[in-house]
């Protein structure tokens, strides 16, 4: 393909890319409600270290001091929700774009590495609503007895969703690693040798995705990057097995 081609050939992936995150956005806005509801029971699960139940009675209502905050809180959850059911059109069409300058072999990996994608983005996802109770819990009794937690809408689902999207984007490591190695860019030995500025990088990496900057989150997620790190390597090791086998 000409370069003329290859730019014809992303604005088209790209235009139909954000269609498909429109048409997400809108079911997410229709569906807010029922959204919400499940963005907030991480913070009815510390009820009682917040003053919201003294203030309110349920402890689960989040106080708004601005009077756009609803309209803006309802444009996020849209927004964000829309990006993440349009995930399976993001990756096939990622993939379609790279297919071009692909060896026909390589080719047939498309459909492992959208479901791929697609699993372990869920798994990243799953795995931060489990983890954001337990950091809420770290970031209220850190600042000790005489601060009293009430928080806003605005910050409240900005928070959930940067750590839902910080560990479904971690969560794609090693698909990445993995693809590099397909396309031939790294190797396993190339891993192996780089494994100790890796696990550096993974740390620091987490450190500046993750907005509660808590150990917990910490170390919830640079665990399961790290063992994806060495999953990536055996896969390419076994491959390129495969690969010497097949050509004696």
């Amino acid at each position: 393909m000409s370069l003329v081609s290859h730019l014809e050939e992303l604005r088209k992936r790209i235009l139909l890319s954000l269609l498909g995150v429109a048409i997400g956005a809108v079911a997410c806005w229709v569906l807010y409600p029922q959204i919400l509801d499940l963005l907030l029971r991480p913070y009815c699960s510390i009820r009682g270290k917040t003053a919201a139940e003294s203030v309110f009675g349920s402890g689960c209502e989040l106080l708004v001091t601005d009077p756009l905050e609803p309209f803006s809180v309802r444009l996020s959850v849209a927004g964000y929700g829309g990006l993440a059911l349009a995930m399976p059109v993001l990756l096939w069409h990622l993939w379609r774009f790279i297919v071009p300058g692909l060896y026909s072999r390589e080719r047939r990996w498309a459909i492992p590495f959208v479901l791929s994608g697609l699993v372990l983005f869920a798994g990243g996802c799953a795995l931060a609503y489990w983890s954001i109770p337990r950091a809420l819990d770290f970031l209220v009794d850190i600042g000790g007895p005489d601060l009293i937690s009430v928080f806003s809408p605005a910050k409240y689902i900005s928070f959930v969703i940067k750590m839902t999207m910080a560990f479904g984007i971690g969560f794609e490591f090693p698909l990445i690693l993995v693809f590099l190695q397909l396309i031939g860019i790294l190797t396993p030995a190339a891993l192996r040798r780089s494994r100790r500025y890796a696990i550096i990088g993974i740390v620091t990496l987490v450190a500046i995705l993750t907005p509660s900057g808590d150990p917990f989150t910490l170390l919830i997620l640079s665990g399961p990057m790290w063992l994806f790190y060495e999953i990536s390597i055996l896969i390419g090791a076994l491959r390129q097995r495969r690969q010497r086998r097949a050509e004696d």
